[in-house]
């Protein structure tokens, strides 16, 4: 890795949304209604207030796809059940390693206390490698 990329960092502020969470007893009716009013494809579920694991978009289109009853069915029993986490001070290369390592598409920003406090996905990683991607060209642009 070289010396500019080991420096890269991602800021977080700018390519981060906020935690969405919901209580791993709420249906599957709640969940998909969550997902819609706030606009959002991830969830952290919740037991008595900490987070116990994730829930997608997609495990619930699954799950219908699987002839679960959306009234019965529960967070608990569809999310996946652990979070992958990374620190705010993370780089955006190993966000990357990490994502491809643990086969995921989104993954929580934890604080020091391991609370956490925001969510990055793939298409947010692809946005902000993007713009550096325009300052690099508007650089190389200007240097003709």
């Amino acid at each position: 890795m070289s010396d500019m990329a080991q420096s890269q960092s991602l800021p977080v502020e700018d390519v981060s949304r906020n935690v969405v969470s919901i209580p791993g007893n709420a249906s599957l009716d709640q969940v998909a209604e969550t997902m819609y009013s706030e606009d959002v494809g991830f969830l952290v579920v919740t037991h008595e207030g900490e987070p116990a694991g994730a829930l997608t978009d997609r495990q619930v289109a699954l799950s219908l796809r699987n002839e679960v009853d959306p009234t019965a069915a529960t967070a608990n029993e569809l999310m996946t059940p652990e979070l992958v986490t990374i620190g705010r001070d993370m780089d955006i290369l190993r966000i990357v390693e990490k994502m491809k390592l643990e086969e995921v598409r989104r993954v929580v920003v934890v604080d020091d206390d391991e609370d956490p406090v925001s969510v990055i996905s793939l298409d947010d990683v692809l946005v902000l490698l993007g713009e550096e991607m325009g300052d690099v060209a508007d650089l190389l642009e200007a240097q003709v």
